[in-house]
């Protein structure tokens, strides 16, 4: 991978800082904007309407937070291919967890989104009330997870999840655990899977929130192969981590993702 940072130049690393600030401070002002709104129609609302508005909301709220850092802090998503779900029906989208920024771009190009979340998420200040708005799917609980998960496929809802669990730790991939075969097994929804690279790690699970990117950053996501409903959730869950590793170069070398 080709460094394309101005080399030697103080200047530089005074705005990757000044990129950072702007980054993270625009999207917790975004989330502190729609936090009283979210938290007042959720009661009001019919819990359909509810939702619609709060994922539409999402959707538009991280597009314009991405165009934002495009515009401002140096860095170029490549997500054209996710156009190609927004229109589909029912249908679970698993994707590889290198980053924080890995929702936001996913959740930005599908209206009728909703995301699998860590519980912490869900209680967080910033983020859970328009997630609970949108209901969005706790991870907490496995059963009562699966449950919903149909549910929200049932109603023609893309399921955004990440079989890993969390942000990888040994890159390119992390063991993938079975909830993804189980949801796709009892909703009898495909699997989608979606590849996501990054030009450096930045906002990964080594990465510090407050640690300045190397700008400029580039995120691309492809779509990789649609798996079909299985009925050995063992060996799909094999499979899946197989075909991922086999994707993003599982060959032990840099956290650094794949380059774009």
């Amino acid at each position: 991978m080709t460094d394309r940072r101005p080399g030697g130049n103080p200047l530089w690393a005074v705005y990757e800082t000044i990129a950072m600030v702007i980054g993270l401070g625009t999207l917790a002002l975004i989330c502190l904007g729609w936090l009283p709104f979210a938290l007042l129609l959720r009661p009001l609302l019919p819990r359909r309407r509810a939702q619609a508005i709060g994922r539409g909301f999402i959707a538009n709220g991280f597009r314009c937070y991405l165009r934002i850092l495009e515009i401002c802090c140096a860095c170029r998503f490549d997500l054209g291919e996710l156009d190609r779900l927004r229109d589909e029906g029912p249908l679970i989208v698993a994707a590889n967890h290198p980053s924080l920024l890995d929702a936001v771009m996913i959740v930005s190009r599908l209206p009728n989104a909703v995301c699998v979340m860590k519980a912490s998420l869900m209680d967080n200040l910033l983020f859970g009330a328009a997630a609970r708005l949108a209901r969005y799917i706790r991870n907490d609980a496995p059963l009562a997870m699966i449950l919903n998960a149909r549910q929200a496929l049932q109603d023609g809802a893309r399921l955004v999840i990440f079989p890993e669990g969390t942000r990888t730790g040994n890159f390119p991939l992390d063991p993938c655990s079975p909830s993804t075969g189980l949801i796709a097994n009892r909703a009898r929804v495909p699997v989608q899977t979606v590849l996501i690279e990054f030009s450096t790690p930045y906002l990964g699970k080594a990465w510090p929130l407050f640690r300045r990117p190397q700008l400029p950053l580039t995120c691309r996501i492809r779509l990789g192969r649609r798996f079909a409903p299985p009925t050995d959730v063992q060996a799909f869950t094999g499979e899946l981590e197989a075909y991922f590793r086999a994707e993003l170069g599982d060959n032990g070398g840099s956290p650094a993702c794949r380059p774009t």
